[in-house]
This record gives structure tokens, sequence and C-alpha cells, in this order.
């Protein structure tokens, strides 16, 4: 889930601002007082919960947590970072910022989408679901004293709307108009048939400060620290190395049922390393002290240096219960290269997953087919008659295949050049106009096929080696191209590369993010995740349905119809996943008995705790 909108008096920004509309209040007081919202109204926690399940409510506040961020967001970095300015397309910002911002209200991590009050104590809903009154806390405020009015927050959604990062602006395209009455109440509107998701999105947004942008510009890529709200403002930090989060320690937000027991740590601290050797390195000599692994080899043979064997250093692995959505090498058919079906079927045959995983990453993954794998929106067998119901308009329309059985990757026989595979590859560049002359695989020109795979961080380098010497024996030109963090950013969101790697995964009730990865209109916008260039009329309608689904079995239904079309598209080369988080830690910290079912937890609930760390 990401962060929301809402307004209060439009802000006109310049031409095309969010139009605002007028409410009596009386109105407006005889919609029931809501403590928190989700995507079908279910929510675990009762209007006079305390706090969490999952968390501690008496954990010490104290320590440092460090880590090399796991996650990322719009403009984020994994690598570096130049910019503090998170939610923009220019720069490379600095891991972590949403640290230092509040918002209308807070996600619980043990129920699919559910969210409590934050800056918002309450929020009253109109009977059809376009309009939304959120209502704030007076204790609310800003790092400097002032506090947040409905005024900022709709100056934060109109600047985000207008002036946002590409994904943000996408998702609130629903959002057409917002205003403030008073200082304490927030109205936002929707558009009919508005995404499901869209207010929680909205609601989730950061709250910026009105007076603080009167002077400043929003759309500037800068190192200058922003005034922020949340439990956390920007420290000590280097650019490109590493930044600290200090806490605020008199935060408004400390002791509210949705935040009690949380970000207890006195600072968090995020490191950057270029490549995952440093990295690890670093980690063996306690440069920073919670990682997770995300190589296998590295998982499997290098955890056996002293401070581990001695038990300084503790590592297990926690479950992942949240869908794990894709990951592979994504072909960008806005290139004329990549346009036929039958081209990247073949480039999919020619990778193979079982001795990759077999003989780089010591059997730890599982092969991925979906792009909902690991939940129950992941297509399975033939379609139901309610998938069916949505399908059937576009037959003829689309592939034979989304009517049967989803495509799933071959299984190869685990020699790395599978010649079986290498064959049916070969025959199907034939049947699709591309024949070998003298030795190369040309196009209908007769120009030589080359692809260049491009990545930022050598880490990946060895699962390429075996793929491109399989596609060298289908005649095809392949290279690895290994570019610094920014220029990669700057080449993906310009769509300027053949293929490259993305991972990404929907939450348990995706909703409009559908469009940022997989429509139209993604596919035509600068600084999308749809980096394969997606743009197929079934594809958006599925994402419609979706997104307008009333209950949780139609959502089920149109993301497995959705799934099958996708898969149908050729669209990527897919790689593997794993259900699980691998962590390892120096042993300073505590934590709760219970995990969050859809979260990992750390930093978020754990703790410091002096007595472990005396003991190092």
């Amino acid at each position: 889930m990401t962060h929301f909108l809402t307004r209060r008096d439009t802000f006109a920004l310049g031409a095309g601002a969010v139009a605002s509309f007028t409410v009596p209040r009386a109105f407006a007081q005889q919609e029931p007082e809501r403590h928190g919202i989700s995507s079908f109204g279910d929510l675990k926690y009762p209007a006079d919960f305390k706090h969490f399940d999952y968390v501690n409510p008496d954990a010490p506040k104290g320590g440092l947590f460090s880590q090399v961020g796991p996650n990322k967001q719009y403009n984020q970095n994994f690598l570096t970072f130049n910019s503090l300015n998170s939610y923009i397309l220019r720069g490379d910002a600095a891991q972590g910022m949403e640290l230092t911002f509040a918002n209308l209200m807070a996600s619980s991590a043990d129920e699919p989408d559910a969210l409590y009050g934050l800056a918002a104590r309450a929020v009253r809903i109109s009977a059809d679901g376009l309009t939304y009154r959120f209502l704030l806390r007076p204790e609310a405020k800003f790092h400097d004293g002032t506090r947040i009015t409905a005024q900022d927050v709709a100056f934060s959604l109109t600047t985000l709307k207008q002036k946002g990062h590409p994904i943000i602006t996408q998702l609130m395209r629903d959002v057409v108009g917002n205003e403030a009455e008073g200082d304490d109440i927030v109205i936002v509107r929707f558009a009919p048939k508005r995404g499901r998701d869209v207010p929680l999105f909205v609601a989730t947004l950061p709250i910026f400060s009105r007076a603080y942008y009167s002077t400043k510009n929003f759309e500037e890529s800068t190192l200058d620290v922003p005034l922020g709200s949340g439990p956390y403002k920007v420290g000590r930090f280097e650019a490109g190395r590493y930044i600290e989060y200090e806490r605020v320690k008199d935060w408004w937000g400390a002791n509210l049922p949705a935040r009690r027991g949380m970000n207890n740590f006195d600072t968090v601290r995020y490191e950057f390393y270029r490549d995952r050797e440093a990295a690890f390195q670093a980690f063996t000599g306690k440069n920073y002290l919670f990682r997770e692994e995300f190589t296998a080899r590295v998982w499997a043979t290098r955890y056996d240096f002293p401070a581990m064997k001695d038990g300084r250093v503790k590592r297990e692995t926690l479950p992942d219960d949240t869908p794990s959505g894709a990951q592979g090498w994504f072909f960008n058919t806005r290139r004329d290269k990549f346009k036929n079906p039958k081209l990247r079927e073949a480039l999919i045959l020619a990778f193979d997953f079982e001795w990759t995983n077999q003989t780089i990453m010591y059997g730890a993954y599982k092969r991925t087919h979906s792009v909902f794998q690991n939940s129950d929106m992941m297509a399975v067998g033939k379609p139901s008659e309610a998938e069916l119901t949505l399908l059937e308009p576009f037959r003829g329309k689309v592939p034979d295949e989304v009517f049967g059985e989803p495509f799933v990757p071959p299984v190869s026989d685990g020699t790395g050049q599978d010649r079986a595979l290498l064959r049916r590859a070969s025959q199907l560049l034939l049947d699709a106009g591309f024949p070998i002359k003298n030795g190369k695989r040309v196009d209908e020109k007769g120009n030589p096929i080359a692809i260049e795979f491009l990545i930022d961080e050598p880490g990946l380098e060895p699962h390429h080696g075996p793929y491109i010497k399989n596609l060298g024996t289908l005649g095809i030109n392949a290279t690895l191209r290994l570019v610094d963090p920014v220029q990669y950013r700057a080449r993906v969101d310009d769509y300027d590369f053949d293929m490259t790697i993305q991972r990404f995964s929907f939450s348990s009730t995706p909703g409009d993010g559908l469009r940022t990865y997989l429509s139209s209109q993604a596919a035509a916008t600068k600084g999308t995740q749809n980096l394969a260039g997606i743009a197929d009329p079934a594809i958006d309608t599925m994402i419609d349905k979706a997104i307008i689904a009333e209950t949780r079995d139609d959502l089920t239904t149109a993301c497995c119809a959705l799934d099958r079309l996708v898969r149908a598209g050729r669209y990527w080369v897919p790689q593997w996943y794993l259900a699980s988080h691998r962590i390892a830690y120096w042993d300073t910290f505590a934590r709760p008995a219970t995990k969050p079912r859809y979260a990992r937890g750390a930093p978020e609930t754990w703790w410091y705790d002096p007595a472990k760390a005396a003991k190092l």
C-alpha cells in the first residue's frame, strides 16, 4: 500500500489544478465516523483497540538499527542516493525518507489492507463512496512544532497529483477534488467507478508543510532536509554512503493505537554499497547490524565467519505470507525486435532454471510462473465459469491459450543446455520469420538479432552467463552491460533497454497499482513500472474489473483472468521466488513473540536490548 491524498482549500499550483467543491458541514455530520478503513470494509481491530497484536506496547526506546535497505519506493535507489526528495521522478532519493512524514492513516501488518487513524483520528464516508472526510487530530504537528492543518493536507494532495512521481500521479487519477473545512476537516472527492483502493492510497500519502514549500521548489532534486512530521527526522548523512534517521523523542503519534510499540530505535541507519560482496563483508565486520540475505550462494556458504560461529550473529528464516509476485527478465516490447511473441517464447525456453537453481543458487528457489505467485490470485488449471464470463468478450482477440491451461515455463533436464528445449526454441524462431544466415539469427530484413541485458550491480552476473551462452546457440548475439545505479535508473525510466531484471509484487488486495505495472496508459508514461510496455485492451479491462470488484471473490476471479492474459503475452522470462525472509543480525535486538503476517517486522516492531549489546 502506498501513500494517499486529501485536501481542503484547493491550492491552484498552475493550470490543471484539482477542482474543489463545498459541502455544508451539517450534511457531513450525518455520516458516521469510522476509526479505520479497508477495501471491503473488514477490520480486525475495534474502535477502542489499544495496540496491534504483533507489537510489544511497552517496548523500550533507544539504540541503533542499521541495515542495507531491502526495499524502495518511487525514485529511491538501492545502491546510492543524491537527493532527499523521494516523491518526484528526478534524482535518486535515499531509502527511508518515508519515516520522516506522517500520513492520514497507518496500515496494519496483520490484515490485507486495513488502515487506522494517524494524523486523521477518523473518517466519514458518503453513501456512494465518492466523498471522504478526514477529521484531523489537533495534536498532529510538524517537526517545527506547527500544527498539521487541513490546508497542509490539501496542498500535499494537489502537489502530488500535479508534480509527484509518475507512479503517484497515475494512482491519483481517480481523485477529482479536495478542500478543507476549517483547519480540522479535509474533504477528498473521487470519480465514479473509482479504483477500490484509491482512498487507501490517498490515506497513506505523505503530508507536507504548505508553509515550508511556499519558499521551496517541490520538483527540485535536493539534499536539503525537508520539514517532516513523522516518527523520525533526517540526522547525519553522506550522499551515496549512509543516512541516519533520528527518532523524534516527543513525537505526537507515539502512543496512538496504530503506532504504540513501534518505531523503538533512537537511530535507524541505511548503508549503501555498490555491490553485494562489499555489503556482505561490511556486515561480517559489524559495519551494520541487520541484513536480509538475497543471494542463495552467500546464505548457503558464507555464514561461517567467527561472529556467526560464536553466537554473536544470529540467522534465521521468517515466513513471508505476502504474494511473491513476478521476477524475471522483462522484454522491452516497445522495440521492434521483441514485438513477436514467438520470439519472446523462444527466449523463455532458452533459460535453464533448473540448472541455474541447482548450480548457482543451491536449490534454494522455486520457479516463478505468475505475477500473483504465492497467492490464490494465481491462475491454475482451466478458467472457472466466473473467469470465462470476463474473458469471453475477447475470444478471437487474445491467444486461445487464455481459455485453457495457463502458460507454465517448461522444466529442463538440468544440464544447462537442454537440447530438446533449444530445438523447440529454434523452431519457434523459424516460425516467427527469424532464420539462421551465416551462423547468425536474422530478422526479415536480414539484420542480426542482438540483445543487451542491462543491470546495475554485479551480483547477478553469474546468472546471465549460461543464459547468454544458450542464446548464442540459437544464433542470437546477447551481451551484458553493467552500468552505475544513476545511469541505470535514467535508462530504465526512459525505457532505453532491451531486457532488464524487474521484481514486483502486489498486496493481498491489489487495486489501482495494477495499472502502473500492466496498463496501456503506464506503457506510454515515462518512469512507470510497466517496463515490458504491456499495452493490451483485454488486460486493461481485467485491471478495471479487479479495481472495481465489490467482493474478495470477484477480485480473485478478475486477477486470475488477468494473470492468464499476462502469461499468454510472454512479456518476461520468469525467474524465481522465495516465500520467506532470510535474515541475519548482530545479537543486540529483542522483538515481540508474534511476527506480523504481512511484514518482516524489523525494524518497525523490534527494539534495542542493552543487555545483549553489552555481551558483544
